[in-house]
């Protein structure tokens, strides 16, 4: 398996091999990463929560959204990278920040956002 590291030098590889760096500003890359997280949307809309959970065991719908997630990483990674933001680092602070947020005696089993948790 590849770190990160290694997976965001191949995409950047990728895109530097096609001169597609001019097209990558950080407006149109995050709209790129919200499209990708549309189209993982997608596999979920009109469907119940039955549908939805036979739809999620079988081997295409795991592959194809699979296939999206991907997509939504390659944004985040490329973001990161053109912005020199360790993703790693951010997601360690972010997680450390939403246990201060969402202390276990309050969030636990609540869906309630932390400003609502009292």
């Amino acid at each position: 398996m590849k770190n990160i590291e290694e997976l965001t030098e191949k995409l950047i590889a990728f895109r530097d091999a096609r001169d597609w760096k001019q097209f990558h500003n950080p407006k149109d890359v995050a709209l790129s990463l919200v499209l990708e997280a549309c189209e993982v949307m997608e596999h979920f809309q009109w469907k119940n929560k039955e549908e939805v959970e036979k739809y999620v065991t079988t081997a295409k719908a795991k592959d194809e959204i699979g296939e999206e997630l991907a997509d939504v990483m390659n944004w985040v990674l490329i973001m990161s990278h053109d912005l020199d933001i360790n993703i790693l680092e951010a997601l360690e602070k972010k997680i450390l920040k939403n246990a201060e947020k969402y202390p276990v005696e309050k969030a636990k089993g609540n869906a309630k956002k932390y400003t609502d948790l009292g």
